[in-house]
């Protein structure tokens, strides 16, 4: 049997970038070669840094997938672990715990050849170039295109036993924004002589607030957050240019679209009126809200509500976002909340799950994806 915890720890220390994950898949590759052995049903092929591996069933009806994602973020960790990354990277969002788990079902799953096709994704670039959407639109799937999609994200504030999922939106579509204001500097003793592009942004700053509170519907839901602001070079020098850096985030594509149109009219308002000119770029790609399939989700929630060493949370959305969204768009499945208890939150560089999620997750995880595809009846 896989050593699971010595596998996420190894991974855990070599966290790479958005297709830069060069030693992961290496390493994934050669777990994955190990438990192909003598398997004449089991397949693999690679696209980039991704992995595909197939299981043939028996007597197939349909291809069930499962799906993990494989890069970290560029984060220098602070855990104080024994086996803390050392590359500058980290696995901050989880998905060394996510290739770990997809590794454990993976050995269950093959231990015998099931009846239905099963796929599991091994997806690169889910942090910055949505990976999942690179992977559809180049046809990486082929013959092996899932009629059914599923996939979990570690939760730091659930317990672990904790499942949550819904049977509508579980996460946000997300659009990034970069802008920037040109205008002309000067000298601050002569404003009349210059063009302050970081006034222009001041009151961009300002104005893009309206947009949730007066072109969304109130029982909608969108966030517009600006996160960074550059500009000037010091106290009596007039800001020649100002570059802003924000994200937008919604639950549903509509209302995402709705407001990307609001702040390129406000941005470009903005640029006529104090007569500058402006850079605008607008970046959702596969960031789709990750919707789960109602059908579906019910069948798991129903599932999991059985399974007595699970604690089943029917959660609110969250404005989280995951391009996983963009395969929810083509095909139906689902996507779980994976509890893992650990004090710091996504994304921080002390981001700490227990282990104890992983034995967890393959077996409850596990024994939903048997059923599946017909190893086991529930």
């Amino acid at each position: 049997m896989l050593d699971l915890i010595s596998i996420r720890r190894h991974l855990h220390q070599i966290p790479e970038i958005g297709l830069q994950e060069f030693e992961t898949q290496k390493y994934l590759l050669e777990i994955i070669r190990e438990l192909s052995q003598n398997k004449s049903f089991f397949h693999v092929k690679t696209w980039q840094t991704g992995i595909l591996v197939f299981l043939k069933g028996s007597a197939p009806t349909k291809t069930v997938g499962w799906r993990t994602d494989i890069d970290g973020l560029p984060i220098e960790e602070h855990t104080g672990l024994s086996f803390a990354s050392k590359n500058g990277c980290m696995h901050a969002c989880g998905h060394d715990i996510h290739m770990t788990v997809a590794l454990g079902l993976l050995e269950q799953l093959s231990s015998k050849q099931p009846r239905e096709n099963l796929l599991f994704l091994f997806q690169p670039a889910e942090e910055n170039e949505a990976g999942g959407k690179l992977m559809y639109d180049a046809q990486a799937f082929g013959e092996w295109t899932p009629d059914e999609f599923y996939g979990l994200h570690v939760r730091p504030d659930l317990n672990v036993g904790d499942i949550a999922t819904n049977a509508q939106t579980l996460f946000a579509g997300t659009c990034e924004v970069e802008l920037t204001f040109w205008g002309t500097g000067g000298h601050a003793a002569f404003p009349h002589e210059a063009n302050d592009a970081l006034v222009a942004a001041s009151y961009f700053i300002t104005q893009v607030q309206t947009i949730v509170s007066r072109n969304i519907d109130p029982l909608a839901s969108a966030v517009v957050t600006f996160g960074k602001l550059e500009a000037g070079t010091t106290n009596n020098v007039i800001a020649e240019s100002a570059f802003l850096h924000g994200t937008i985030r919604s639950l549903t594509q509509e209302v995402n679209q709705i407001t990307q149109r609001r702040l390129r009219e406000l941005a470009e308002g903005i640029a006529k009126s104090f007569n500058l000119k402006l850079d605008l770029h607008l970046k959702q790609g596969g960031y789709l809200p990750v919707q789960n399939n109602p059908k579906l989700a019910q069948q798991a929630m129903r599932f999991f509500e059985e399974q007595p060493e699970v604690n089943l949370i029917d959660i609110a959305p969250a404005m989280t976002g995951e391009d996983f969204g963009y395969l929810l768009n083509k095909i139906p499945g689902v996507m779980f909340w994976l509890g893992i208890d650990s004090p710091a939150a996504l994304h921080s560089q002390k981001m700490k799950p227990n282990e104890a999620a992983i034995p967890f997750a393959v077996k409850e995880i596990g024994e939903f994806l048997e059923q599946k595809v017909g190893n086991i009846k529930k």
